[in-house]
């Protein structure tokens, strides 16, 4: 396999610190730019818009992850399968992987496009969108979830590359269209008018060229990973391994995003200049936990490439690196955005009580961020040697059981706001905590040594 040594990475040599920090910055770069994405929306629609424009923008990101968070799931299980056949050596058994991977997505564009537009109506009144929201909460899905395809092909074809350890060619794609996003947006926006159908648009056209560009790279790569369409299938085997480690990833991402819905609606009630507030929020809190998602992606790869190879050392090395690059990078970011609050909040509204709800998020929320580092790397480590179902069990207890309670009880209490900001941090210290206990008892810590990919790929 020496020909597929050009733009991916074997990971199961060499220096852990290295390959970590060399996969997971273009990552964190990627991920910046996807960012941009929805960020650069709410950017531009609350300051040149309405606050009432910006609550809209950035309260359907529950719906949108409620149907693109299921096939993210099935990304992270299609990204396994690949990585610890490329760690075999399994020729073959990556191509297949990697062809039924593609024709599974199409089945899937379908069905995302067909369900995210029948439940825009139903979910936007279970949320409680207030009536000045509406309408553009409405428009923005419709216009989003039309032209789904692109997201879902991009996140498809960049976790393909990703799993053979090429980071980089995903990014240049990605920086492109996030570019172009920020362009089409101040376009439609201030020279032509338009609205939240302007961002909308913006986001889409952006996402279907990333996704176009990556289908074309891969289409043209000669070596096993590469797309033949005419070889196209849903190969039984593969799309079993796909299931069994993606599909419960799938359904802990989607009900996870469907209950964030409840917790949009708590926010809601409390008005458009909170939901904007929240918004704001989100997307900082985003862009600081960055680098713990690169470092998450990075340690799967490595533990998927390390586990097929029958490394179970290395494995376990790698996860202990990436736990604590993650601990030091969010700790930085996260005293940043606690330290500058104010300033940040106001580079995305003019609207004091916009910026008041949002610096108050950010100060009772961002303490809590180290908790994060725990179950991001700790559920990636465990799902790259095969692991899904229980961080998969572990993260719907924290973040769907344990959060729809603690917000049930304190609404009985009338604790408010605080009680409201407070949701997602008892969550990640729930669920890190069982995580780790599982993590420190997998058979990573056995004495019975690894069995390679190509030892129990039968029984994928």
């Amino acid at each position: 396999m020496n020909h597929m040594r050009r733009t991916d990475s074997d990971m199961t040599q060499g220096s852990i610190r290295r390959h970590l920090v060399e996969f997971a910055i273009p990552m964190a770069v990627g991920l910046l730019f996807q960012q941009l994405y929805n960020t650069v929306d709410t950017l531009v629609v609350g300051n040149f818009v309405s606050k009432q424009a910006q609550a809209a923008v950035g309260s359907t990101g529950p719906i949108i992850n409620t149907v693109v968070g299921f096939c993210a799931g099935l990304a992270t299980g299609a990204s396994v399968i690949i990585s610890q056949r490329y760690g075999a050596h399994d020729e073959d058994g990556l191509s297949k992987a990697v062809h039924t991977t593609i024709a599974a997505t199409i089945i899937m564009s379908l069905l995302s496009t067909a369900a995210g537009l029948i439940i825009i109506e139903p979910m936007l009144r279970f949320m409680q969108t207030p009536a000045d929201v509406w309408d553009d909460a409405r428009q923005y899905l419709f216009i989003y979830f039309s032209g789904v395809s692109g997201i879902l092909f991009y996140n498809m074809g960049s976790g393909i590359l990703r799993a053979v350890g090429d980071s980089r060619r995903p990014l240049l794609f990605l920086i492109l269209s996030a570019l172009l996003n920020t362009v089409l947006d101040l376009f439609f926006v201030l020279v032509l008018g338009m609205k939240v159908d302007g961002v909308a648009w913006a986001t889409v056209l952006a996402q279907l060229i990333s996704a176009a560009a990556i289908l074309w790279t891969l289409s043209r790569e000669k070596s096993a990973y590469g797309i033949r369409w005419k070889r196209l299938t849903l190969d039984r085997k593969s799309m079993l391994g796909i299931l069994q480690i993606g599909l419960p990833s799938s359904i802990q991402s989607a009900i996870t995003a469907f209950s964030n819905v409840f917790v949009q609606s708590y926010i809601n009630a409390f008005g458009s200049a909170c939901m904007a507030g929240y918004a704001v929020y989100a997307k900082l809190d985003a862009f600081v936990l960055i680098p713990v998602q690169a470092l998450a992606m990075a340690s799967t790869t490595m533990v998927g490439q390390n586990w097929g190879a029958g490394q179970k050392d290395r494995t376990r090395d790698s996860v202990g690196v990436a736990l604590w690059m993650s601990l030091i990078s969010t700790a930085v970011l996260g005293l940043g955005a606690f330290l500058a609050a104010r300033q940040l909040i106001g580079l995305f509204s003019p609207d004091p009580e916009v910026v008041d709800y949002g610096v108050r998020f950010i100060q009772i929320i961002t303490p809590f961020y180290l908790m994060v580092c725990f179950n991001q790397i700790y559920a990636g480590a465990l799902r790259g040697i095969g692991d899904a179902t229980m961080p998969t069990v572990i993260m719907l207890l924290s973040f769907v059981v344990f959060r729809q309670i603690y917000l049930y009880i304190t609404r009985l209490l009338n604790i408010g706001f605080l009680a409201v900001a407070l949701a997602y941090p008892m969550g990640w210290i729930l669920c890190s905590t069982l995580l780790a206990v599982r993590y420190h008892r997998s058979v990573l810590f056995s004495k019975d040594p690894a069995p390679s990919a190509a030892d129990h790929s039968d029984d994928l």
